[in-house]
């Protein structure tokens, strides 16, 4: 998809996204997906709501920092009908040497560890929450 023209890229966004609705790991899905975006180094500040791109300014950009996949796993898992009810913080976390940006979904944490979502509960204690976002529909 990354590799598209940016029409061709909101088409097959959309099919992703109604593939999440009946998909058996939907959070898997959206991590999978976004493994093959191309990524850049921090380019949208993550403190700065105002400065962050909607999802279509996104696609429209196709480069992907670190926060920026986990905002695009929000746009994925936000604009479908299957999570329409669901809870979504975006935190900024420190470790006592690392920085990591994740999206909260319910009680599941994506962006934590690369590969796959991991239950809240499996957060280790030293993983601080510097800031969080609470996000509403529609941002």
């Amino acid at each position: 998809m990354f590799n598209k023209k940016y029409d061709e890229r909101l088409s097959v966004w959309s099919s992703f996204r109604d593939s999440l609705e009946e998909s058996n790991d939907p959070l898997q899905d959206v991590i999978d997906f976004y493994q093959q975006a191309p990524y850049v180094s921090m380019h949208t500040d993550p403190y700065d709501k105002n400065a962050w791109p909607s999802a279509w300014e996104l696609l429209d950009e196709n480069r992907y920092c670190d926060f920026c996949r986990v905002l695009a796993y929000y746009y994925s898992l936000q604009l479908t009908e299957r999570f329409k009810d669901s809870k979504f913080e975006i935190h900024i976390n420190t470790t006592k040497d690392q920085t990591f940006y994740t999206l909260i979904v319910d009680d599941m944490v994506l962006g934590y560890k690369e590969n796959k979502a991991v239950d809240l509960k499996e957060i280790p204690l030293e993983f601080k929450s510097q800031v969080v976002h609470v996000m509403t529909k529609g941002q």
